[in-house]
């Protein structure tokens, strides 16, 4: 039997939503769910649950929608995911879930992410939550960050009776999720949605508070019986080159961070202003580059370019998103990499030197390495530059407690069940690894859950 295509996704038009924040994809209606639910195949091994880091039963969700059993399958979802309609947008799926897909070999996998996005919507708008139960073992954990790790780990601590107390150092929950990716491709409504479901099943949220600062970590030791660091990566990583310091340069956190959690984009009703010119230029090709890029399109900027060492097809950024940056006139400038940044005499920045590369053998991680072509310089006229190189674990926490062992670069250092060398202090997500996925923060703060109940129940 042939296998129909796949349900296409409506999408709000290109020429409209460069003038908008709001959401790109418009998501299913139940009977397109239920047709592209339809088309998985109930592989007898699904392959599609060995690519995804938080385990999720996909298989027996996709065969609930499919059947119409809505509610069942938010529930199954829920049981390891704790934020569906979050992941179902922002997870690299090509990388993980879909690209494990047998029907993957048609190009046309089952569309996982949206059908996933499509059940927890469904379930919002019902107002249909998980149920857990209220009783306390009477032990107490803090966690310490409310991004994507430090949320996993609290609901699942939560689920098997500890009393969870969360500390976040910004005025709202969510790390990356509030932050760093804007509303068109994560609507906000979406994330307060998942977000107040901590609060519901009695996790303490506490905001503006600064571990290390105003609340005192030896004071955390005693009080709690155990503590999870999810401080994130939320430092930038630097040029390092002339004219980095010009008025114009933003890093693509700061860029993001005026714009997502600050408003930005809605200035003068909200009071964060914010400058970008009609020249902008964006250096890397991974995700948070692509939602920089767009941000400058929707803030009124006439070109906006992608400056790449390599080519978009070596691009770390999702397939998804360089077609959406495309589809907005986003222009690709491919085989060149940054020398210094120019300025005028107010201090502004007027242009970027650049030189073309060429790749020769590869690096580390296997892709063509780049090495730049001598005397192949020229200038590219910018009003603004956006460096989105990268990010690295924020020393603001760790300056703080100078005892906890890390790595040069930042990185907390963990043993195999993610314990500090401090006992009873875990640590997970991308304090541990630098930066990753928001859905490879998730799982590793399940894996964190599990390393805690068992280090309590077997101190």
């Amino acid at each position: 039997m042939a296998v129909q295509p796949r349900v296409p996704m409506r999408e709000q038009n290109p020429a409209v939503r460069i003038t908008n924040f709001m959401s790109v994809p418009l998501g299913y209606s139940s009977e397109e769910a239920v047709t592209e639910a339809k088309r998985c195949l109930q592989c007898k091994v699904p392959m599609c649950e060995t690519g995804c880091p938080v385990r999720m039963s996909i298989k027996d969700i996709i065969k609930l929608i499919a059947d119409e059993e809505f509610e069942k399958a938010f529930y199954l979802s829920k049981a390891d995911n704790a934020v569906p309609a979050m992941t179902g947008r922002v997870c690299p799926q090509e990388d993980q879930c879909e690209g494990k897909c047998v029907l993957d070999k048609t190009g046309q996998p089952i569309n996982i992410g949206k059908l996933f996005a499509f059940v927890a919507d469904w379930a919002r708008k019902k107002d249909i939550l998980e149920q857990i139960p209220e009783e306390s073992n009477g032990k107490k954990v803090a966690i310490v960050g409310a991004g994507p790790a430090g949320i996993t780990c609290s609901v699942d601590l939560r689920k098997l009776g500890y009393e969870v107390t969360v500390f976040e150092a910004l005025h709202m929950a969510g790390g990356v999720l509030q932050y760093g990716i804007p509303a068109f491709r994560l609507p906000r409504d979406v994330v307060d949605y998942e977000l107040s479901y901590l609060e519901k099943i009695g996790v303490d949220i506490q905001l503006n508070k600064v571990v290390g600062q105003n609340v005192d970590f030896e004071v955390l030791k005693k009080e709690y019986d155990a503590i999870y660091l999810a401080t994130g990566a939320g430092a930038p990583r630097f040029l390092n080159c002339e004219g980095e310091k010009l008025k114009g340069v933003y890093s693509a956190n700061e860029f993001l961070i005026r714009v997502n959690l600050m408003k930005a984009y809605k200035f003068p009703d909200w009071d964060t202003p914010i400058i970008c010119g009609d020249k902008v230029g964006v250096i890397g090709c991974g995700n948070v580059a692509m939602d920089a890029a767009r941000c400058a399109k929707r803030l009124g900027a006439k070109e906006v370019s992608i400056l790449y060492r390599r080519t978009k097809q070596c691009a770390p950024a999702r397939a998804e998103e360089i077609h959406h940056a495309e589809e907005e006139g986003i222009i690709f400038k491919e085989m060149i990499s940054p020398c210094r940044i120019f300025g005028n005499e107010d201090g502004w920045v007027t242009g970027i030197e650049m030189v073309k590369t060429e790749f020769k053998g590869t690096d580390k991680s296997g892709r063509p390495r780049p090495v730049n072509v001598e005397g192949s310089e020229f200038i590219l006229e910018m009003d603004t530059i956006i460096n989105a190189l990268g990010t690295t674990p924020n020393r603001l926490f760790l300056s703080n407690v100078p005892e906890l062992d890390t790595y040069s670069w930042g990185g907390i250092k963990v043993d195999d069940n993610y314990m500090s060398n401090i006992p009873g202090v875990f640590a997970g997500g991308d304090a541990l690894s630098g930066g990753s996925t928001v859905i490879d923060a998730m799982g590793n703060g399940r894996d964190a859950a599990e390393a805690i109940d068992k280090y309590l129940n077997n101190p």
